[in-house]
């Protein structure tokens, strides 16, 4: 989905002339002879890899062109099926109204061409769609079906914006700092949020320690690493010097509720960080003749918006909206923000290094901060900068602090 945007969709009629039979109605049947999953330890065998002329790219190497375009054509069967099946079941049902589970429904950019060409009127996604989210249904399903109980509909969001996860005490966050002689102030949120805003708007990276966990595979200002969407540079920096993966995978952005109307292509809300947009005509920056012409990796580098950082080369972003009722704190800080910038708008993305889950803990939280180069961490109303801390002394029994999956 990411990679996608940098491809041509090339491959579209070799997928659909072997690997997928694509009726009408969504339905569809995959030849799993080209597919090694269901028997064995690899997604694809030496059959598929015949038919796109290769093997697959070796871990960690250079993403070539071919990757580019094989993303690209995937992403257009993929969309037409989803498309194909939604309409489907809205002709067979007549509902006006969709939700949607399973891993493809974390496939934003479907979802978000759904929402503006398919039949319903909205779309709602559960936010951990993928495999964990089968405990979830598990446990209503024995709640409604097997025990019977009644189900009450409630008004708004019944999952709390998807804050569900453990919280910590300011004793606990205090206690643990202090076990480790770690620097830091202690603000209250008249002076901590404007004071963020600042650090913001200096291109500084944050990581965000606030509240409830999130539940599911997305960041929503809860477990958060946050930074300046205005700036050019900030996508490169936190993939690869916070984050530590390819430079080509985009953040997200985190948006005031009441402004996604002025800054994207998008009426509804998106708690969950589950649907792409178009940014807002009036916020893109036009391309050069030169710069429609660049191939690949070469289009990173041109600024597409006023905010380059969370806009996608096609002019996309993945937009989380933030509302006062499920975030109020996340919800003041972006306000602080636009007080200070005219921007009600954060770069967002998981407080993690890859290959390691989001942060649960003050510990997991500190820990993370000291190991990549993050600049300042915010546990609860504690808030500590890089350079006052001191040297993080490397746990003998981590094999390899930044190895790479």
């Amino acid at each position: 989905m990411g990679l996608a945007p940098y491809g041509s969709p090339k491959y579209v009629d070799l997928i659909l002339d072997n690997l997928i039979d694509v009726k009408e109605d969504g339905s569809f049947r995959l030849d799993m002879s080209y597919f090694n999953y269901a028997t064995g330890l690899t997604m694809t065998n030496e059959k598929f890899h015949r038919l796109f002329n290769g093997p697959p790219r070796a871990r960690e190497s250079d993403v070539s062109q071919k990757e580019m375009d094989i993303a690209r054509s995937i992403q257009v069967v993929t969309e037409e099926i989803v498309l194909k099946l939604a309409r489907t079941v809205q002709k067979e049902l007549g509902v006006d109204k969709l939700c949607l589970a399973g891993g493809v429904a974390l496939n934003c950019v479907s979802n978000g061409r759904l929402l503006r060409e398919g039949p319903f009127s909205d779309i709602w996604v559960q936010p951990a769609a993928g495999d964990a989210g089968g405990a979830l249904g598990a446990a209503l399903a024995i709640w409604y079906q097997y025990l019977g109980n009644t189900r009450a509909v409630l008004p708004g969001d019944s999952m709390k914006g998807s804050y569900l996860g453990p919280r910590f005490s300011d004793d606990a966050i205090k206690q643990y700092l202090d076990s480790v002689g770690a620097q830091y102030q202690r603000l209250d949120d008249e002076t901590l949020l404007p004071q963020l805003a600042q650090i913001m708007a200096n291109e500084n990276v944050i990581g965000w320690f606030a509240g409830r966990m999130e539940f599911g595979p997305r960041a929503l200002g809860g477990r958060s690493i946050i930074g300046d969407p205005r700036s050019a540079k900030m996508q490169s920096v936190m993939n690869l010097k916070i984050k530590y993966r390819e430079s080509f995978r985009p953040f997200a952005p985190a948006i005031k509720a009441d402004k996604v109307g002025e800054w994207f292509q998008h009426k509804a809300v998106s708690p969950y960080m589950l649907m792409v947009a178009p940014v807002a005509e009036d916020k893109r920056i036009p391309m050069t003749e030169e710069q429609q012409n660049l191939f690949g990796i070469a289009k990173l580098n041109v600024p597409r918006s006023q905010i380059p950082a969370v806009t996608h080369v096609d002019y996309s972003a993945r937009i989380q909206t933030v509302h006062k009722e499920t975030n109020p704190r996340f919800y003041t800080l972006l306000d602080e923000f636009e007080k200070l910038t005219g921007c009600p708008v954060s770069i967002n993305t998981s407080f993690n290094v890859r290959g390691e889950p989001i942060v649960n803990t003050p510990e997991d939280a500190y820990r993370c901060f000291m190991r990549c180069e993050m600049d300042y961490l915010v546990l609860e109303n504690y808030l500590l900068a890089k350079p006052d801390q001191p040297v993080w002394e490397r746990n003998d029994n981590w094999q390899n602090e930044f190895e790479l999956d």
